[in-house]
């Protein structure tokens, strides 16, 4: 069982690593990058990456549904929440991942997904965060010709998706003809520009 602080969205927590009762420290980090089922698929194959969690930041209601947000009318974006050990990678390389595994240029959508809830962000959780979001937008933008268009956003508060948008890909996904299409370019992608960050 994870020990969080203050309102759940902490950066650092300590986590039991093995049934001898060890605690291994992890760190988290909140990024928004179109349809979470994508992002999910991607971060889960990241070393250094302990879990993954879909949901929904940024927005204006209380405990949204996956319709309400879909509507575009909460103002959430689709989101993930990662968990991932500093001491096999940093808040940088991950954000490196983000950016690199998605269109950071796409204002408001990525591909066929258009709406804000679709929108490129970062939802960092402290200063130092928000300083290596800032450089993290600035590499990029030297990479795409100063046409990124990702938001740095919060303090916002995390809303856990439904239980059914959890670990999606490797369940339903697998069936569904959008996923099928998406994902896979994603996690190709993920291995040529990131091979020594992918989990064997």
């Amino acid at each position: 069982m994870a020990t969080g602080h203050g309102n759940g969205d902490a950066r650092a927590y300590l986590v039991p690593s093995n049934r001898y009762g060890t605690i291994k420290y992890m760190e988290t980090a909140i990024v928004a990058g179109g349809c979470f089922w994508c992002t999910e698929a991607v971060f889960r194959d990241v070393i250094g990456v302990d879990s993954v969690e879909s949901g929904y930041i940024g927005g204006s209601v209380d405990n949204p549904t996956y319709k309400q947000v879909c509507g575009g009318s909460t103002g959430h974006a689709e989101a993930i929440k990662v968990h991932y050990d500093p001491h096999q990678i940093s808040y940088a390389e991950i954000l490196d991942v983000f950016m690199g595994t998605h269109d950071p240029t796409q204002l408001n959508r990525q591909g066929n997904d258009v709406g804000t809830q679709y929108r490129s962000a970062i939802f960092p959780l402290d200063d130092t965060q928000r300083a290596e979001a800032e450089a993290a937008i600035e590499r990029s933008n030297a990479e795409n010709d100063g046409r990124v268009v990702t938001t740095i956003e919060g303090p916002a508060k995390w809303y856990p998706a439904e239980d059914y948008h959890q670990e999606y890909w490797d369940g339903e996904g697998q069936r569904n003809p959008y996923c099928l299409a998406v994902i896979p370019p994603k996690l190709m992608k993920l291995r040529k520009s990131f091979q020594n960050r992918v989990k064997a």
